[in-house]
């Protein structure tokens, strides 16, 4: 049943009802079900979260129970300024507030040490969280007006693709959640950039929406951690990952298009297009940022498709290509 109504005073959502998400663009209902300790949805510049507020441990552990996420998979929490995010952090070193200062709001993720007011959840345990300020109006604006900051991984079952629109995420936790906060298509496309300090080296725990590029002005030694399959350091680390319920296979396209059935298979390309075949083309020009934009939803509409297999294939490998490149690639993990 949805929240209902008396005074100030809300009756709790329940999961699994059948019920479908309310989506609109009202931010006082959506503060007042975060105020209550359920689950919004909320538009950033790079995906849609699932957002609940991030010192009440209780609203965190609904979203690993509406994502179906394991515990050891920490979470991304987001507030409006550094100014506010420095109340549940033991120090901001000078390197972040480097970064801080030249990236935000934007996709870029900075995992720090926190203070007791981040819940053990929120981290599954680790001292760090990760942090940001998410550049989109309307969430900048609840996090304004709200009280605490907000843990918000993407609003999908885990291990799913990522939700670009609204619709995205009625579609997979519509009846899970109470509320959409509507944002209009993210701007960006994959999830925000992860980077950690080591003594004096910057490392890239996940790749995402800032590139190598924009860092290495401000970071002229960079180390990119790998995946790991049990045990993620941070967020977005999980080898397998961003995948549709159908199979990906990535390689050469022509290659693969002579060892598999045409009838069976869907296409991915970056660019090209392949005549009497199912498709979708990331970006006829060769755009990166279009690419990455329509990456998450054309998996989401080839796997609608009566196929088999997604082949697909790597774009090139510089600016957003690397963020593309990850996820395509943990896409077609096994």
């Amino acid at each position: 049943m949805p929240v209902k109504e008396s005074g100030n005073i809300c009756i709790p959502f329940l999961l699994n009802m059948n019920v479908k998400a309310t989506t609109g663009t009202d931010l006082a209902k959506a503060k007042e079900y975060l105020q209550a300790g359920q689950l919004v949805a909320i538009p950033t510049e790079t995906v849609y979260g699932l957002a609940a507020n991030a010192f009440d441990s209780a609203a965190a552990l609904r979203i690993f129970e509406a994502k179906k996420r394991p515990s050891f998979d920490p979470l991304i929490v987001h507030s409006s300024s550094l100014e506010k995010a420095r109340s549940f952090l033991k120090e901001v070193p000078a390197e972040a507030q480097r970064l801080a200062n030249a990236f935000w709001p934007g996709p870029l993720t900075l995992l720090l040490p926190k203070n007791e007011k981040i819940p053990d959840v929120v981290t599954s345990g680790l001292p760090h969280v990760a942090v940001r300020i998410p550049r989109h109006p309307l969430s900048l604006q609840l996090l304004q007006e709200l009280d605490f900051p907000l843990a918000a991984p993407s609003a999908n079952p885990f291990g799913y693709v990522s939700p670009t629109t609204a619709a995205h995420v009625q579609e997979q936790l519509g009846d899970r959640i109470p509320y959409i906060l509507d944002g209009g298509p993210c701007e960006v496309g994959v999830e925000s950039t992860i980077i950690g300090f080591q003594e004096n080296t910057v490392v890239v725990y996940r790749l995402g929406g800032m590139s190598i590029e924009e860092l290495e002005p401000l970071c002229p030694d960079i180390k990119l951690m790998p995946h790991s399959s049990s045990n993620p350091q941070a967020p977005g680390q999980l080898k397998s990952h961003y995948a549709p319920r159908i199979p990906v296979i990535s390689g050469n396209l022509r290659d693969l298009l002579t060892r598999y059935n045409k009838e069976e298979v869907a296409v991915l390309s970056f660019r090209d297009f392949y005549p009497g075949i199912q498709q979708f083309t990331l970006s006829p020009s060769g755009n990166l940022k279009e690419a990455a934009q329509n990456l998450f939803k054309a998996l989401r509409e080839l796997e609608k498709l009566d196929v088999k297999y997604i082949l697909t294939e790597q774009v090139p490998d510089y600016g957003l290509g690397r963020a593309i490149n990850d996820r395509l690639a943990r896409a077609a993990a096994k």
